[in-house]
């Protein structure tokens, strides 16, 4: 049997991985919030981030990695200063796998390359939002030692819903 984590690897994004980048939001977004972000704004939020949304994104020159698996982009991370005041310097802001690779370990090599990074940029503590309803997600970081510490509302999805902050010091 072929063992799959032989054949991963992370680097950065590049303006040619945009159709990679909304092919990977769009699966993994409606996979993980059919039935919790109200429908007519998941399709809106899907229809927003596609090929053109990413390109852009990429053409601005945030930080974002790719997580590669036998050559096939099969997830994607940004991150970079944390948006909230606090004592932590650094946030991922978005790590999502296709749903053909979640729950198989290949998010670790995501979150580790955006730790290794932010250390490397001098940023101090790291953070990450996560939706109270998004169960997966939640163990996954507190897999990796994250604790949820802060809580908000976010109201930008249709509804009121609530979001946790893990964090590491």
């Amino acid at each position: 049997m072929l063992d799959a984590h032989r054949h991963v690897s992370v680097r950065p994004a590049t303006a040619a991985d945009a159709a990679a980048l909304a092919e990977i939001f769009q699966t993994s977004w409606y996979h993980a919030y059919t039935g919790v972000i109200p429908y007519e704004q998941l399709a809106k939020t899907l229809e927003h981030r596609g090929d053109h949304w990413c390109s852009r994104t990429l053409h601005r020159g945030r930080a974002y990695l790719i997580l590669e698996v036998m050559g096939k982009p099969s997830g994607y991370a940004s991150f970079g200063r944390a948006r909230y005041p606090g004592p932590r310097e650094g946030e991922i802001y978005q790590l999502y796998l296709s749903p053909l690779y979640q729950g198989l370990g290949f998010g670790e090599h995501l979150f580790e390359a955006c730790r290794v990074a932010l250390d490397q940029g001098g940023r101090k503590g790291l953070m990450v939002w996560v939706l109270r309803e998004n169960h997966p997600a939640r163990q996954f970081y507190i897999h990796r030692g994250g604790r949820a510490a802060l809580r908000r509302i976010d109201l930008s999805l249709g509804a009121p819903l609530e979001k946790l902050g893990y964090v590491w010091d």
